[in-house]
């Protein structure tokens, strides 16, 4: 079987206004979501951007889970580096508590310098505080006493109640595109989460490389597959409405050297109409069910996470979001062995 998962990006650029309707609309999001088969809604972390791009997941996650379920609900990602890691691993066990069981906590490194610098921490640093998180975090839901000497946390005798409901934990996901972050991912993580945009061929190449770092360290490695996706009735009608959203994106990751983007040598190449084959999901149900066999089958993924709204366009619109999400439930997701 292969699950759909959401990831909702809450953002209203170019100023960030009316953040309280934008929250709404993803609720509102997830509780159709849920009503249509897709398996988990997932929120992103960011600070410091204009657009006011989520700075606090996790309390996001508790109100789409108070409105829920049975939807699986996470992060991908949260920024490990730039938190406490004993203060995370209370909020996420306390979500994990409030959700019934439904969370699976997805981590990155971070890269935005304004981030480091709105928390006083040093970028040079990020590595080292996110690895020594991770064991932290580990540890903090064992339910046990413990303590931890490193280079940049230091805790004495501590327990962290309440534990989650999962046992042994939450899932812990890794968000990483290039060769290092992926084979990090793989030593200390259940999964890793690949990028959105990547073209497919690259895609297989990390995917390789995941998984036999895993087999090394010892682990499953699951791999969970973000792409950028849309259900239309045809592909130009996906193009009306889906492509100068996902243009507009990704001529701002192009333009901040995004390693998904890398072949490309000019921002005029960014064209929807030359840019989605065998990178983005779309087109007619029959299509998009097609794809998503052709990229399982590809990478041996079974569990995909759909970005359908772009924080640097903002779009598309909150109602061309929930027909799709309809769409994907209707045409798409019982074709993938879901419902």
């Amino acid at each position: 079987m292969i699950k759909l998962g959401l990831y909702a990006s809450v953002a209203n650029p170019p100023a960030g206004e009316n953040l309280d309707r934008c929250v709404q609309e993803a609720i509102a999001e997830a509780e159709l979501a849920e009503a249509c088969g897709f398996h988990g809604f997932f929120f992103g972390e960011h600070h410091q951007d204009r657009d006011g791009f989520l700075p606090s997941p996790l309390i996001v996650c508790s109100a789409v889970a108070a409105r829920t379920k049975t939807i699986q609900i996470g992060t991908s990602v949260v920024l490990l580096p730039l938190h406490h890691p004993l203060r995370v691993a209370e909020d996420v066990a306390t979500l994990d508590i409030v959700s019934g069981g439904r969370v699976a906590f997805g981590v990155g490194l971070a890269y935005q310098d304004a981030d480091f610098r709105a928390f006083g921490i040093e970028k040079k640093d990020r590595v080292g505080r996110f690895e020594e998180a991770i064991e932290i975090l580990e540890k903090s839901w064992s339910g046990e006493y413990f303590s931890h000497s490193g280079k940049h946390f230091q805790i004495d005798d501590v327990r962290v109640l309440p534990r989650p409901i999962q046992r042994p934990r939450p899932p812990l996901w890794i968000g990483a595109w290039v060769p290092a972050a992926i084979e990090r991912a793989a030593r200390l993580g259940d999964a890793l989460v690949f990028s959105p945009s990547m073209p497919l061929a690259p895609t297989i190449e990390a995917v390789a490389l995941y998984r036999a770092a895993a087999e090394k360290a010892g682990r499953a490695g699951e791999v969970v597959m973000m792409r950028d996706a849309w259900v239309a009735d045809s592909l130009e009608d996906a193009a009306r409405v889906y492509g100068p959203e996902v243009v507009a994106a990704y001529k701002y990751y192009w333009r901040n050297g995004a390693e998904a983007f890398r072949d490309i040598t000019s921002e005029d190449e960014l064209e929807f109409e030359t840019m989605w084959k065998d990178r983005i999901i779309t087109g007619a149900p029959e299509t998009c069910v097609a794809e998503f066999k052709r990229w399982s089958a590809a990478t041996g993924s079974t569990y995909f996470l759909l970005r359908l709204r772009h924080a640097h366009s903002g779009g598309p619109s909150h109602g061309e979001i929930m027909k799709a999400i309809e769409r994907f439930g209707r045409d798409v997701i019982p074709h993938l062995g879901g419902r």
